[in-house]
């Protein structure tokens, strides 16, 4: 039988290292395939950021990785919150011995808190960011068939 899972250790898992999976593979072992799921997406997106950094905002490569990352880290603070914000009867039944032992306290909180805060603004920065580079793409496409 395996120890009960800890909620506020897989609250701070999932919000520091939910984009590579931390928290799945707390839970539910090496494997566990939607653990393995986050590494593309987040190293892909990361390729993004550095190619940004080396060539400059006008690769259109970047582009179009950068918003995996975001995607990444978004999925990760709703999983901090969602984890979190679980009762701990759900929690005991799900990832315990089934009995309720101590209520897990402020430490799920406040990483509900810091998920919240994170992630909330990583996606308002990722729809900013892949709105603006989509329409200024598609302004370049018809500047570029407007003047052949």
């Amino acid at each position: 039988m395996t120890p009960p899972k800890s909620k506020t250790l897989a609250t701070w898992l999932a919000l520091l290292g939910g984009s590579l999976g931390a928290h799945r593979f707390y839970l539910h072992g090496p494997r566990d395939p939607w653990a393995w799921a986050f590494w593309p997406s987040t190293l892909i997106g990361w390729l993004g950021v550095l190619r940004m950094r080396d060539l400059g905002q006008d690769d259109m490569t970047s582009w179009a990785l950068i918003p995996l990352l975001g995607l990444s880290l978004s999925i990760a603070m709703f999983s901090a919150i969602v984890i979190g914000l679980t009762p701990d009867e759900r929690w005991a039944a799900r990832h315990g011995d089934g009995s309720v032992g101590q209520p897990s306290g402020w430490g799920a909180v406040l990483g509900v808190i810091a998920a919240l805060m994170i992630g909330g603004a990583v996606l308002m920065g990722t729809i900013a960011f892949g709105g603006q580079k989509y329409f200024e793409w598609q302004q370049q496409n018809e500047a570029a068939a407007a003047h052949p």
